[in-house]
């Protein structure tokens, strides 16, 4: 069913969520979803908006179409949605309609949102080449049709957040599709709980031959884009500089990979993305929204942003014959997971602060989050990058006290857990903001 989008629209049996027995994601269709996408000649953002065979618009349409499918396949539980708006920058001097496609899997808080995303855009050498082929089919067919297999999926069962699966448009002319979807997020008040962008995520051998099978980069920022210097310094002296939301995230997603057998290493990649290089996570990392970007263990440059053509015995060109869908499925799985973690969950508490200078005992103290069936205290001592100890407490509490631990050397943070044991990311703790 389409319609526009109008709106988003523990007791003490606190055990971890179990994923290994979700169904696995399937290569042979990942397969097929990028081969079709690559069918479309060029997907770039100025190409054709409404030839039905060729262009931007028929890959659209064609999002759209399979999302309707999953849709009535669980009996109308996704819905599928466009945003729009023109935008008019160096690489679309003369404007552009820049569309993103949502599959809505709306939750128990249609407010509260989940978001996983690719984008659908493709081009060749020439950013501005909107007629040759482009097929597109690593960067970011692959991420396209990890976020259909996600849907296919996750749309067999319930959430408390609601889920949403986005193809983006724009991002090759500017991180369009990304800013766009971002600001709607922002102006309708959404809360979003993660942002998962998938952006060439389906190959594994390297540009120096090097095949790279065994891992998944996940970057993350770490100084938070959206704070400004007075929040900076704050987080400079709380040494929360590893632990932004976005970081948190990342680190979530590592802990969940590692209950997926067979599954890949979670590479947290301490960087908003790769060297001097964007993705359609970052305007939502501007925003104040956790968000990371999945991308593959190892980069062949000759298979992005090339015009399709061999030099000297060498293939140019982003062709689906490149890519490893196996390796694709396995990117895909620990997407699942994640998010079936995160939408079962709680949202993490707003802010945990702490009280404890000039003493040998921790207070911790932290917001309330509705719904919440419990609370998990984590801690670690200040030499190490991830939680060493927890501590599970009742979701009547707002506060507790860690004995004998000194803050001094010792991070801490909050998350929040649902009846069912599904844990929200960790929120960072340390001194409040002085009031005025």
């Amino acid at each position: 069913m389409r319609k526009n989008l109008t709106y988003l629209a523990l007791a003490t049996c606190l055990l971890p969520v179990a994923v290994a027995a979700q169904e696995a994601p399937d290569a042979g269709r990942l397969k097929a979803d990028v081969e079709k996408l690559v069918s479309f000649g060029t997907r770039h953002t100025l190409s054709e908006q409404h030839n039905p065979k060729r262009g931007i618009g028929a890959a659209r349409n064609w999002y759209a179409s399979e999302m309707d499918k999953i849709g009535a396949g669980c009996g109308g539980c996704i819905t599928t949605s466009t945003i729009e708006r023109v935008f008019t920058n160096e690489r679309t001097p003369n404007g552009a309609r820049v569309v993103d496609v949502l599959g809505i899997q709306r939750g128990r808080d249609p407010n509260r949102v989940v978001i996983v995303q690719g984008h659908i855009d493709s081009r060749v050498s020439d950013v501005m080449n909107f007629t040759s082929d482009a097929p597109g089919a690593n960067d970011d067919a692959s991420g396209v049709a990890l976020v259909i297999e996600a849907a296919r999926l996750l749309s067999k069962q319930t959430f408390d957040a609601t889920i949403i699966y986005a193809a983006l448009s724009g991002e090759e002319q500017g991180l369009l599709g990304g800013t766009l979807l971002a600001e709607t997020a922002r102006d309708r008040g959404w809360v979003v709980s993660a942002v998962l962008n998938n952006d060439i995520v389906g190959n594994t051998l390297g540009q120096n031959g090097q095949r790279v099978a065994d891992r998944v980069r996940v970057f993350s920022e770490g100084i938070r884009a959206s704070e400004a210097v007075p929040e900076q310094l704050l987080r400079r002296g709380n040494g929360g500089e590893d632990d932004g939301p976005s970081r948190a995230l990342a680190k979530a997603i590592d802990h969940t990979a590692k209950d997926i057998p067979g599954g890949l290493d979670v590479f947290v990649d301490r960087r908003p993305d790769r060297f001097g290089r964007g993705g359609d996570h970052e305007p939502f990392l501007r925003l104040g929204f956790p968000a990371v970007r999945f991308s593959v263990g190892i980069e062949n440059y000759n298979q992005q942003h090339q015009d399709l053509r061999t030099e000297k015995g060498v293939e140019f060109g982003d062709t689906a014959d490149k890519m490893d869908f196996a390796y694709l499925a396995k990117v895909t799985a620990i997407n699942v997971a994640a998010i079936k973690r995160l939408a079962a969950a709680p949202a993490a508490p707003a802010a945990v602060a702490l009280q404890g200078a000039l003493g040998s005992d921790t207070k911790v103290t932290w917001t309330p989050v509705p719904g919440a069936g419990g609370y998990r205290v984590h801690w670690r001592r200040n030499d190490a990058q991830d939680w060493q100890q927890h501590r599970d407490v009742p979701a009547s509490a707002t506060e507790t006290v860690l004995s004998n631990i000194i803050v001094d050397d010792t991070f801490v943070g909050v998350s929040a857990l649902s009846q069912g044991g599904a844990e929200s990311i960790v929120t960072f703790g340390g001194r409040a903001p002085r009031r005025p």
